[in-house]
């Protein structure tokens, strides 16, 4: 197997020498360079170009942006966070921002360098403690994402609204003007639409919905 060249960035100076020390003694890794803010995730990625950049979370600096940078502009170079943070928000921010890795701090040498190897391989890596919480997550906001994309007619958000207040179907036919099977209707309709499986689904997404202010958004269907 190749040699893997690592920088690892951590604003933490005896952790920093630690983790670079036990790496250049470790089959298989070099280590090429090391910093302690988010400005240096990226100089390191533009004038060093390693293999692998293992990136605290908690440090100095805009770290999200910086690795989104990184993402962009400097692919050729991979990166692994390696945090205290078993946050899935912050998991899932790192994600989305260009991380493959996600490592606890606390996790085993062996966890850190297999972590390493998988994304220099091309396969993203989670510890155990915090993947299914994040893959709950990224599902939930890909759903979410989902939904504010649909339109609704008029009417359908009038029912919504109506839903929102609790309403029950005889109420919300009594408001509208409607028969309380016309309301049952646009009720399948919407769990169709919204991909839930029933009225109480329903209700919490049209909360999720109001909340992002996607609700707003209609078409000009009646």
């Amino acid at each position: 197997m190749p040699t893997i060249s690592v920088a690892f960035v951590d604003d933490h100076p005896v952790f920093l020498t630690g983790v670079c020390q036990l790496f250049s003694a470790l089959e298989g890794f070099s280590v090429v360079a090391s910093g302690k803010t988010a400005q240096d995730i990226v100089k390191i990625a533009r004038s060093i170009k390693p293999d692998i950049i293992v990136i605290d979370l908690n440090m100095p600096g805009v770290i999200i942006e910086a690795i989104a940078k990184v993402a962009t502009e400097y692919s050729h170079t991979k990166m692994v966070a390696f945090t205290a943070s078993s946050s899935k928000d912050t998991a899932i921010s790192a994600l989305e921002a260009g991380v493959l890795g996600y490592v606890l701090k606390g996790s085993t040498l062996e966890e850190l360098a297999d972590a390493i190897q998988q994304v220099h391989m091309g396969d993203t890596y989670l510890s155990p403690s915090v993947s299914a919480n994040v893959v709950a997550g990224l599902r939930q906001q890909a759903r979410y994402r989902t939904m504010e994309r649909v339109r609704f007619s008029k009417r359908e958000e009038d029912v919504l609204r109506l839903l929102l207040r609790g309403s029950t179907n005889r109420e919300i036919a009594d408001a509208l003007s409607l028969q309380e099977k016309t309301v049952k209707h646009y009720m399948s309709v919407l769990i169709q639409k919204l991909d839930v499986r029933n009225r109480v689904e329903v209700v919490l997404a049209a909360q999720q919905l109001e909340s992002s202010g996607a609700l707003v958004r209609t078409s000009q269907m009646n």
